[in-house]
């Protein structure tokens, strides 16, 4: 990698980089390899979470506006049709706000492009070891040195995380995992975004700490049907969801609906765990069911997913 090239295709890429909710690249300056990017008014979400600079809190839409409105960014940066890009140090100081509380990323793409002869540069892979104690760093990098697609999501699902709790990213995975395997959801919640409609914390809980596993291949791939779903959240009390779309076990709208032997279709999860746990009856009739075989529901998810798509 020529260290003095390599800069100047960063401001080329980044230039050409639109969307609403990236930081827009105004000039570059060769002397430090200074980028100057457009000004947002009301700081970083950081500032937000933590009451910086006397900065109101955040109400719970405006936290699930901003998880969808990162989501969307990072989709647009992995599948940029140019150049695919990893951002590689999101966290809450890289999200600002504008004046009218819309996110956008910044600080992004400095080296961290994916064509493979940049990674696999011992001076790329040495950057990328020296910030793997971050918070925010997947921890997979620590052993492979490698910057990944689902670094990003990592990175993720801890901002996912502090959106509903409100606290700094040391331990947080821990400390939310214990709460809800005590099912003491509500006990981690940060009380000064409001109340948090149940079936929002939770889906942001479970998608947050999926982002968040220690594999990366357990982790989720960011697509546009998760996008959707985050911009569905904080509209969704504007929006009421069809019952059949609802889990009958979790009361949640189904993202794997399977259907089980007593012709009632079930989110795949909840009612593995609910046969994991010796039973063999429905949750719904309470009678034996006849068999333990589950039947992928295909034309609900497709139109749970046409039903996002319209939000």
């Amino acid at each position: 990698m020529n260290k003095h090239l390599f800069p100047c295709k960063q401001v080329i890429v980044l230039s050409k980089l639109k969307h609403p909710h990236l930081v827009t690249l105004i000039g570059a300056f060769s002397e430090g390899w200074s980028l100057v990017y457009e000004y947002l008014p009301n700081g970083s979400l950081h500032d937000h979470l933590f009451h910086k600079r006397n900065s109101p809190p955040l109400t719970w839409k405006a936290r699930t506006r901003i998880a969808a409105k990162i989501s969307s960014a990072l989709l647009f940066l992995h599948t940029s049709r140019s150049e695919k890009i990893i951002h590689g140090d999101l966290k809450p100081k890289n999200i600002l706000l504008d004046s009218e509380f819309n996110c956008k990323i910044g600080d992004f793409g400095i080296y961290r492009l994916v064509p493979e002869e940049t990674a696999r540069c011992p001076s790329f892979r040495r950057k990328i070891e020296r910030i793997g104690a971050f918070p925010y760093m997947d921890p997979e990098i620590e052993r492979t040195s490698d910057l990944t697609f689902k670094s990003d999501v990592y990175s993720f699902g801890i901002i996912v995380l502090q959106l509903l709790a409100g606290r700094f990213p040391h331990g947080i995975v821990k400390e939310v995992r214990q709460a809800v395997s005590c099912e003491k959801l509500a006990s981690i919640l940060d009380t000064s975004a409001g109340e948090w409609p149940t079936f929002v914390a939770r889906r942001l809980v479970d998608l947050g700490l999926q982002c968040c596993e220690l594999n990366s291949c357990d982790r989720p791939e960011l697509t546009p049907t998760m996008v959707m779903e985050l911009e569905w959240l904080h509209t969704a009390e504007e929006r009421p969801v069809p019952s059949f779309f609802l889990c009958p076990i979790l009361q949640e709208i189904m993202h794997d609906p399977q259907v089980a032997a007593d012709g009632f279709t079930y989110e795949g999860k909840a009612l593995r765990g609910w046969l994991a746990s010796g039973r063999e009856t429905s949750p719904m009739t309470n009678l034996k069911l006849t068999h333990l075989h589950l039947t992928p529901n295909h034309a609900l998810r497709h139109a749970i997913q046409d039903w996002l798509c319209q939000t």
